[in-house]
Formats: C-alpha cells, structure tokens, sequence
C-alpha cells in the first residue's frame, strides 16, 4: 500500500503552552515542538518543529510526545500525552508495531502478503471459501460494508484497475481499451463473499485482485489508538498523510485542531476541532497526472478504471477511522450532491468538499449539514 494512500494531506500545526520551538522539519526527527497557545484547543504539528526523542511538555503532570515512522510508505506520526518518555516509548513502538503488522498483512506490494496469498489462492481454485485471519477479515467485512452503502464507489476489488492505472500514470498513457475492459469484468464488491461464522473469504472469478489501499491506513490507525489505550495513553492523535485519527482532547483542551489543506495553492485553508473522530482529505493538489490535456487524479474511479477528473478536495469526517477513510474514496467517485446526501444520512458524519471544473474556473464548495459543528472558527 504506497502511493494510493497518500491524498490531499490534512496537516496539524501545534499550540501549546511553551514559546517557540518550531524549526525546520528533518527526516527522521525524533519529536515535535509547540508554539504559542489558544484555550480550548491542543494544535499538534506534522511537518515542523523536531525535537530530540523524549522531550515534552508538561501540563497536568503529562508531556506531549510526538514520533514519526514510515509505514504502508508514507510517513506517520503518532502524538500522544504521556507521564514520560518511557511510557511514551513504549506506547508508541507498540502502537508502530501494530501498523507494521497490518502493512504485512493487507498491502498488495509484497506478493507474500496475507492479502495476495489470499488472490493467488483463488486463482487455484476461483469461488472457493478461503480461511483469513482475523485482522483481515475485519477490514475486508467493514469494506464491504462501505460499498453496499455507496453501491461500489468505493469497491477494494479494483486491483485489476488499479494495475492498469499505476502503469498509465507512470506511462502517461491511457490504458488500452481492450485491457480495460477485461479489468472491469473482474471488478465489483458483489463478487467478494465473506462468512462472518467460517471466517473465509470467497472470490467468485479467477485474476480478482483486491486493493486495501482506501481504508488500510484508517483501519490501522484504529487499531494503532487501541494499542496506546492499551499502554494506558488516552489522548493521542495517529497521523499517515490525508488520514487523522484522534482519542481523548489533550489535559486542558477541548479538541484537537486539524488543517485542511485547500483545493489550490495559496488559497485560505479550514480548521476543524475533533475528539474521539477521524477526518480524512482526499484530492488532486499534489498527485495527479496529464494524458492528452486531461488532468486525472491519482484516486481511482471504480466505474471508469481511469483516475478521476477536474480538480476536487474532499473532506470527511467520521468515526471509527476506517470509516472516515473509505467514506473520503467514495465521497470522491460520486457527485458530490449523492455524496452529501449518503453522509448526511450517517450518524456523527460531516464532509466538505470543493470542485473545480478546471484550474480557471470558479471553486463550487458543498457541505453537509453537520460540518459546521466541527469548524474551528480562526
């Protein structure tokens, strides 16, 4: 799982109780700094302010601690308050081991993945019922449960089309016609079988591939925050490109502060304050490729097997994070009044998302009911 999973980022910038400590972001850098402070609201950085491995900021007797890692390749970062650092430590190592795993697991680089074994297996006898692991059979069932409510814009079958799609951005040629159509026929979320009581999974054709990259980073960064509650660390915020995801406010906040990177450079960016939720931003600003003057965007549409078209940032906010994830994937592929309609119809769901039919033309903004209630005004 590698270059799908990073969309439009969501950046964080931090405020805290200390003067500044910001200074230019190293790879690698072992811990964030904090700058300035605004009551109510904890903001935790992704790009700036290294600090050396374990020092914090105390407040309430806990520190902030904040780590990055490579994983699923892109980096993460993991934010958490800590009483000190070798609970932080230990938190957050456990908390990266949980998303290495998961990496192992789902990702479809390594032909030796769990994920792959399972495809291979099918082509050796297609239909019939495979026995997975927990882990994944668990994001494969929520998955499915994504694309029966958005009927397949979101749909992790499309690793035929994904294949082609890779080829053409690096190519910058469209797929051939008749290779696109053999992908489309081995595409479609109907065609995955799951038994909850077996635990197996059933693929009905031979050459079905599936892709987890639309909601592996949201269904690991989930189960990243279990293993710090685990190591007894309540606030925390798990970062991996577009996808945040956050527990409890930090000691002496009400939310975490959260960017969201806007549709074009140089244009005003939001803020959203969030607890206990995930948000997850989706868009063309940075990957995107042109082929015959048409831009298309590294995000997939599961119906055309070619990446989407026009300019769009899409936002979502939602919880558990793979939800938030996999609802971003999809609220891309459909019009965006569908998808507003399909999240307004879901329980503490929001989104945000901005269109534009070119670089010329006039931004058209659309937003659900909820969203405002998750604005930070500035």
């Amino acid at each position: 799982m590698r270059t799908r999973y990073v969309g439009l980022a969501a950046y964080l910038i931090a405020l805290g109780a200390l003067g500044s400590l910001l200074a230019p972001l190293s790879p690698g850098g072992e811990g964030l700094g904090v700058r300035g402070s605004q009551a109510g609201f904890a903001r935790v950085p992704l790009t700036p302010a290294p600090l050396p491995q374990g020092r914090g900021v105390p407040i309430k007797d806990l520190s902030q601690f904040a780590f990055p890692s490579v994983h699923m390749g892109t980096e993460w970062r993991v934010v958490i308050y800590a009483p000190d650092n070798d609970t932080a430590t230990k938190a957050k190592t456990a908390a990266f081991d949980r998303v290495a795993a998961l990496d192992q697991t789902m990702t479809d680089y390594d032909p030796k993945s769990e994920l792959m074994r399972l495809c291979a297996a099918n082509d050796a006898a297609p239909g019939k019922p495979i026995v997975v692991s927990d882990d994944l059979f668990r994001v494969l069932s929520r998955a499915q449960e994504i694309s029966a409510e958005c009927d397949g814009a979101f749909d992790v079958t499309v690793g035929p089309l994904v294949k082609l799609w890779r080829a053409a951005r690096k190519s910058k040629m469209l797929p051939d016609a008749k290779e696109l159509a053999t992908a489309k026929e081995l595409v479609g979320f109907k065609m995955l079988t799951l038994d909850p009581k077996a635990k197996t999974v059933a693929l009905k054709k031979d050459g079905m591939r599936l892709d987890l990259g639309g909601i592996g980073k949201g269904f690991a960064a989930d189960e990243a925050l279990a293993v710090l509650k685990k190591h007894g660390v309540t606030s925390a915020l798990i970062a991996a490109s577009g996808d945040i995801t956050v527990s409890d406010a930090p000691p002496g906040k009400d939310a975490w502060i959260v960017e969201i990177a806007p549709i074009g450079k140089g244009q005003p960016a939001r803020y959203l304050k969030l607890t206990n939720a995930s948000v997850s931003t989706s868009g063309d600003l940075f990957q995107f490729v042109e082929i015959g003057n048409v831009r298309y965007s590294h995000v997939l549409d599961p119906k055309t097997g070619l990446g989407l078209t026009g300019r769009r940032s899409v936002t979502v906010i939602a919880s558990p994070g793979w939800r938030a994830d996999a609802m971003t994937k999809a609220a891309s592929a459909l019009p965006p009044d569908k998808a507003v309609k399909w999240i307004d119809a879901q329980k503490a769901a929001a989104t945000y998302i901005v269109v534009k039919a070119s670089d010329a033309a006039k931004p058209v903004v659309v937003e659900s009911k909820r969203f405002k209630e998750y604005v930070a005004e500035e």
